[in-house]
């Protein structure tokens, strides 16, 4: 059952690579484009990354519950908690953002989007830090057996 550990860790390890890269890397250089085109993009960024990042999102959470449910540590539980938080996050915190950045009456080069922008980027950095965590709790787990 030690394989399911390793399946978290590396969906995990997924989901976070691809939120530090939207973080780091694809959402700077969005903004660096002018609003108006970071505006445009980031409609098709979004649903191609949404479909993909809940997916890993769901699958770490099950298989770290697995790992924990099949008599690993309670460590995996937490880190369960860690990467399934990112739903919740997404759902609570981030979506209201997202819907005002989806809008069809959205004026694409206002002040006022890019301030959705940068509240959107700032607040996709909070998966990002959750996903990280869940990763480096997993990989320690892995590393002390």
């Amino acid at each position: 059952m030690e394989f399911i550990g390793y399946l978290a860790a590396f969906f995990s390890t997924l989901f976070c690579g691809a939120a530090m890269y939207i973080t780091f890397a694809e959402h700077p250089a969005r903004i660096e484009c002018g609003t108006q085109v970071a505006a445009t993009v980031f409609g098709p960024s979004y649903r191609r990354a949404a479909i993909m990042q809940a997916s890993l999102a769901i699958l770490a959470t099950i298989t770290a519950l697995a790992a924990w449910y099949f008599g690993q540590t309670v460590l995996w539980l937490l880190g369960a908690a860690l990467i399934f938080a990112v739903i919740p996050v997404t759902f609570i915190v981030i979506m209201p953002t997202n819907k005002q950045l989806l809008s069809e009456h959205l004026s694409k080069d206002s002040h006022a989007t890019q301030e959705l922008l940068d509240t959107w980027g700032r607040l996709h950095s909070i998966r990002s830090l959750l996903s990280l965590l869940s990763s480096i709790l997993f990989l320690y787990i892995l590393s002390t057996k």
